[in-house]
């Protein structure tokens, strides 16, 4: 597939296959193919190549055979072809906005962000491979000298989620190639396309065949069993619910494979008595409803003191009424579809839920009539703390308000979760706002913000929100292995 290829993938099937295996395009081993659908509508999209246990070992192979050329590559090359993609991307941006539209249902105007977000992991990587470094000095006690370098981990493997089919790719992507690692990716089966557009555009860069292997997949357990169950993968990194991601964990374990884990997350939004109200429900919109709510970091729990309740639930309320739900690619949507019909279904459990239990709707959207998987911007107010939305990630646009009186009340509620990945904070006062923060069990705070995510940063949680960093320093460290050696020499006679 070439540049011009990538503006067909959301309207026909490559026509050598969608397997990205060697520098190569080719069908599924055994030809099997599944239906991609477009939220939108529930009517399939295309068909893509059913990747299985047969291609998760021929990628494999390919890695291997192309490891110990990437590994040798100066980081300045690396860092070349990182730049490349980046630009690549932002190129193709409208492209690639249309595919995440299609077959996640994401609004434009979070599509194009994502694109943007996703680019930046590029240019952000690039400038860090280039910066991987040993060091050498004198052992304190003197006699001999230390040498501490740092080396790829290996062959990595990673499975992404649906929800940021650009950006969980390229998060993972550029920091294995800045460190000189090739890469085994399995996107998720609803959103293979964006995906296999990244994969293009490497290729595009100069990236050598086989540093990079993509396998769409409806047989997932095949696949990733492949791949854990080999010696040769030694890194693995998983972005998904928390359920899922402990049975990988096992897997992974049998052969002590290094592990990053971004898993569920059950964000309290925290309100306090003097916080700037409107800054709060503008925050609380950013926080909430970015991607329509279909985000691990989104606010999932509203604290708010019972001083300002009454007029952030007004406000809010009015916010979320106004929001524009329907297709993604239309003018002035700000709401798309979720992800399926089990999304929808599972949503309506929860609020119906919250009304059981003497919750009750202060504010709605309204959701388009007809085919497609919508579920209505939705403000529930009075949520009670035995409610299933204050303990279930809700991952849609549904936010449940309930009110606290003091600070070691809401820390506490904050805190009454096994999940640990973020959390946001709305006070005028900085060393409330700070205090707080330290007090809660999260791996990232906003402060006064409700946008969390920057390709410079440590993304990751606590608790049973995941294992390890990705992003910032942190997220090149991942791929690299420390080596020291002890070295010592004849003195002089």
């Amino acid at each position: 597939m070439n540049l011009a290829g990538i503006d067909a993938l959301a309207k026909a099937p490559l026509a050598d296959g969608d397997v990205f295996l060697g520098g190569r395009w080719l069908p599924a081993a055994d030809g099997r193919t599944y239906p991609v659908y477009d939220p939108a509508t529930g009517e399939p999209l295309r068909w893509v190549s059913d990747a299985g246990a047969e291609d998760a070992r021929a990628a494999l192979a390919a890695a291997e055979e192309a490891a110990a050329g990437w590994r040798a590559t100066p980081p300045r090359r690396r860092s070349e072809i990182l730049h490349d993609t980046f630009r690549l991307m932002h190129e193709h941006r409208e492209t690639l906005a249309d595919l995440i539209v299609r077959e996640n249902g994401k609004a434009r105007r979070d599509a194009l962000a994502e694109v943007g977000y996703a680019a930046e992991f590029f240019r952000w990587f690039a400038e860090e491979a280039v910066r991987i470094g040993s060091c050498f000095g004198d052992a304190p006690g003197g006699g001999f000298r230390h040498v501490v370098r740092r080396h790829p981990v290996g062959i990595s493997a990673f499975v992404t989620p649906w929800n940021f089919p650009a950006a969980m790719a390229t998060r993972k992507i550029a920091p294995a190639l800045a460190a000189g690692c090739p890469v085994l990716l399995k996107p998720a089966p609803e959103t293979p396309l964006t995906a296999l557009a990244v994969a293009a555009l490497l290729k595009a860069a100069g990236l050598p065949d086989g540093v990079v292997n993509l396998l769409p997949t409806d047989r997932a357990p095949q696949v990733v069993s492949a791949w854990l169950g080999d010696e040769r993968v030694r890194k693995f990194s998983f972005t998904g619910s928390t359920a899922t991601g402990k049975l990988l964990l096992e897997q992974a374990a049998a052969n002590v494979v290094n592990v990053t884990m971004e898993l569920g997350g059950n964000a309290p939004f925290i309100v306090c008595a003097d916080a700037d109200v409107d800054a709060a429900v503008r925050g609380a919109m950013d926080a909430k409803m970015r991607g329509g709510g279909e985000v691990c970091i989104a606010a999932n729990r509203f604290y708010v003191h019972e001083a300002v309740a009454a007029e952030f639930t007004r406000k809010f309320g009015a916010a979320m009424a106004a929001v524009h739900s329907g297709p993604g690619d239309q003018d002035g949507v700000t709401l798309g579809p979720l992800i399926d019909r089990a999304a929808v279904t599972r949503i309506r459990s929860l609020v119906a839920d919250a009304l059981d239990r003497g919750a009750r709707i202060t504010a709605q959207g309204t959701a388009p009539d007809g085919p497609g998987f919508y579920h209505p911007a939705t403000v529930l107010a009075d949520v009670p703390d035995d409610a299933r939305l204050l303990h279930e990630e809700i991952f849609g646009p549904v936010a449940p308000l309930t009110t606290f009186a003091d600070e070691d009340e809401v820390v506490a509620r904050a805190n009454a979760t096994v999940h640990g990945l973020a959390a946001y904070v709305y006070s005028r006062d900085a060393g409330r706002a700070l205090r707080l923060a330290e007090r809660l069990e999260a791996g990232m705070v906003g402060l006064n913000r409700g946008l969390l995510s920057d390709p410079a940063a440590p993304f990751g949680g606590v608790k049973q929100s995941g294992l390890g960093r990705e992003g910032g320093r942190e997220g090149i460290e991942a791929f690299l292995e420390t080596q020291y050696i002890a070295l010592d020499w004849p003195t002089a006679d």
